[in-house]
């Protein structure tokens, strides 16, 4: 009797802890308000749209740092989509660093403007590896594999720029003659392309390419030092130079003052910056190009954006151009925006553009009147 009370007691203690166990698991799985939000934030946690920004340098142009972080920054802020925008400063180990912190720390999607396209390719590799899709901004990286590409038509914006200095040496009464090209650096697909647009442009109007050299980097520095070896070795006799951004009109502009021949040979330059504007407006530059970056920013941002929430058919639906990737032959998904050229007479579309201020660019009396007679104000 005594045997059979006990193995009913340790009966009735196991069914019971059985029956704790059983309810308390069922209290884990059991569906209500709090616990159904906290598995649903967690899951949120986990899959929460980030995107990562990788810019190249501030040293090539102002836009990196003065436009694009600030345009696309209050893009994703609008979104209320987290970002984390970070610049390389012409550093290729120093972009790989960062884009590996950004994957680690749970970028849904990285948007890249390359520094050259072995090193971009590797972080496109990876971030593929790791499902994180990539956006090439700016500038495509060649074989790298990338799912989109914003930029302008680069061959357009050569084109704008050859068909500009095309102009203005006609408005100096030259209508064939040597011409010099000073191109972006080497190792920027974009270079190329807008060497093809401003060559053709040039070579297609009767002129002919008499010097023809790349700027490593785009270095500023650099474009004044091999301008000028240019320069001495044609004995200065060009109709006009093409060059291929602001950064280098400017090195060309200078080494042209030095000779005192800035109202002979005229130059041209790209992306409409403070100091490009105000030689545009003083005649040291004959032009530049207005890539409407803030346009730009916002046609990656919303991909971005609609990648970074897992929504691929309307990330598809926004990239509507295409362009070849010349190692691989593929074709990118890409939205593709137009360029302007900018004379003295419609510097003031820029600023009514809001890309930059009539304050900035109207910043001397002798500016201030040119901005005044060329209705920027």
């Amino acid at each position: 009797m005594k045997h059979k009370l006990s193995t009913r007691v340790a009966a009735a203690v196991i069914t019971g802890a059985l029956a704790f166990t059983v309810a308390a698991c069922g209290s884990d799985d059991e569906p209500s308000s709090n616990s159904g939000s906290s598995g649903s934030s967690e899951t949120k946690t986990e899959t929460k749209a980030k995107v990562g920004v990788i810019l190249p340098d501030t040293a090539s142009s102002a836009r990196w740092e003065n436009a694009d972080r600030k345009f696309l920054g209050e893009a994703f802020e609008a979104a209320g989509v987290e970002s984390d925008i970070q610049n390389a400063q012409g550093d290729k180990a120093k972009f790989s660093t960062i884009a590996d912190q950004m994957l680690s720390g749970g970028a849904t999607v990285l948007l890249i403007v390359n520094l050259d396209s072995p090193s971009a390719a590797a972080v496109i590799k990876k971030a593929t590896q790791q499902g994180v899709p990539v956006i090439d901004y700016d500038r495509l990286t060649l074989g790298g594999g990338a799912s989109y590409y914003v930029s302008f038509d680069n061959v357009a914006v050569g084109t704008k720029i050859g068909e500009g200095l095309v102009k203005c040496m006609g408005d100096n009464g030259k209508s064939s003659g040597p011409v010099a090209l000073l191109n972006g650096s080497p190792t920027d697909n974009n270079a190329t392309l807008f060497k093809q647009g401003y060559e053709k442009a040039i070579t297609g109007a009767g002129y002919t390419v008499a010097a023809d050299q790349s700027v490593p980097d785009w270095d500023n520095t650099k474009a004044g030092t091999i301008f000028e070896q240019m320069f001495t070795k044609a004995k200065g006799d060009f109709v006009g130079v093409a060059a291929a951004n602001d950064g280098l009109g400017g090195a060309v502009a200078s080494v042209l003052k030095r000779n005192g021949q800035s109202d002979d040979i005229p130059t041209t330059g790209q992306d409409a910056t403070d100091e490009g504007l105000q030689r545009v407006l003083l005649g040291s530059q004959c032009m530049t190009v207005y890539k409407a970056i803030k346009k730009e920013a916002d046609a990656a941002s919303k991909l971005a954006i609609a990648l970074a929430k897992g929504d691929k058919a309307g990330a598809d639906a926004l990239a509507t151009g295409s362009v070849e990737d010349t190692e691989t032959k593929q074709q990118v998904k890409s939205v593709l925006l137009e360029p302007q050229a900018i004379f003295p007479e419609n510097v003031k579309d820029v600023i009514a553009d809001g890309f930059t201020t009539a304050d900035a660019v109207c910043s001397t009396a002798a500016l201030k009147k040119a901005c005044e007679t060329n209705g920027v104000g």
